[in-house]
């Protein structure tokens, strides 16, 4: 098992690789200078010349890549235009944030996708699957921008139940912050969910074909017992690797999100960096976050691994 999560872990690291080549890359292409906007209204050549060493800007674009890195490699992912704050610094301040609001919003969707996919496949083609794919759909189709308008309108304006924005530490008041995340995170949660649900009653239906089902029916097992402990594990292979995926997604930063609900986690902060052209920033977000996307998928694999028994015997 070790030796199989070290080969991933190897995999991983040319693809950071390509990553931060494409990023660094990328961040060269976008119209305006970050200095010009550093400067101020004088833009004073003096000044400006200074900033431009200061931030290695008349560096060939190469020696530029090479020197941020290997300033990466060593813990340090630069100094923010904006805020002359170390990058590392404000990443590690939004990263509770927006691990907080990702681990609440799949919480939801796996009460709610989970389950449904499961009933649903039982109950195909009736009224109760009828239902569950209406549902699903229009979970898919509704904005999250309006629906967490709509929940603010309602909840919050209209019955008062929970705050409509803002954000408290969960480390400051555990209770305040359960309240002022539970919208946002229903928010997520909710397109979450009617993904997972579908895919759980794909993977559902086709397990219950299998011949294995009608012999552990034949020999008499009660229903809950085929469906849960015969169907439901083997249909979690492919389950386990959306969640993964979509976890990883989550912590991208969900951006509208986290703007109508005022909420300071990594959407918010790479939409601020890149209006305001602050490319460190954004390099270092990205990366954070393509290492989440890498090693949600490191965890979905070692899972794979652990839930089915002829890939153990592979190893």
């Amino acid at each position: 098992m070790f030796a199989y999560i070290g080969k991933r872990l190897l995999l991983a690291i040319p693809t950071l690789l390509i990553i931060s080549i494409f990023v660094f890359s990328l961040q060269k292409l976008l119209p305006g200078d970050p200095i010009l906007a550093l400067a101020g209204e004088e833009r004073d050549p003096q000044l400006l010349e200074f900033l431009r060493e200061k931030y290695r800007f008349n560096d060939p674009v190469v020696y530029q890549y090479f020197y941020w890195i290997g300033a990466v490699l060593r813990g340090d992912f630069g100094i923010s235009l904006r805020t002359n704050q170390p990058v590392l610094e404000l990443i590690l301040e939004k990263l509770p944030v927006t691990l907080q609001l990702a681990t609440m919003a799949m919480f939801f969707a796996l009460i709610i996708g989970i389950p449904a996919g499961i009933i649903a496949a039982v109950k195909k083609n009736t009224w109760i699957d009828y239902l569950a794919n209406l549902v699903a759909l229009t979970g898919l189709s509704i904005p999250n921008f309006w629906l967490g308008i709509m929940l603010i309108l309602l909840v919050s304006v209209n019955l008062g139940w929970l705050p409509a924005s803002g954000y408290e530490s969960l480390f400051v008041d555990p209770v305040r912050s359960l309240k002022t995340m539970i919208m946002p995170a229903f928010v997520l949660g909710n397109a979450l969910a009617a993904t997972l649900m579908r895919h759980t009653r794909s993977s559902m239906l086709t397990v219950l074909q299998a011949d294995y089902i009608r012999t552990a029916r034949a020999k008499g097992l009660s229903s809950q017992e085929v469906i849960l402990s015969h169907s439901f594990r083997n249909a979690l292979l492919p389950i386990v690797t959306l969640t993964a995926l979509l976890f990883g997604e989550l912590l991208a930063g969900a951006v509208l999100t986290e703007q109508i609900f005022t909420i300071p986690g990594f959407g918010k902060l790479i939409v601020d960096a890149v209006f305001n052209r602050d490319y460190a920033v954004v390099q270092g977000v990205v990366l954070c976050t393509a290492l989440g996307f890498i090693l949600m998928n490191l965890v979905a694999d070692v899972l794979y691994v652990l839930l089915n028994p002829r890939m153990r015997a592979a190893l």
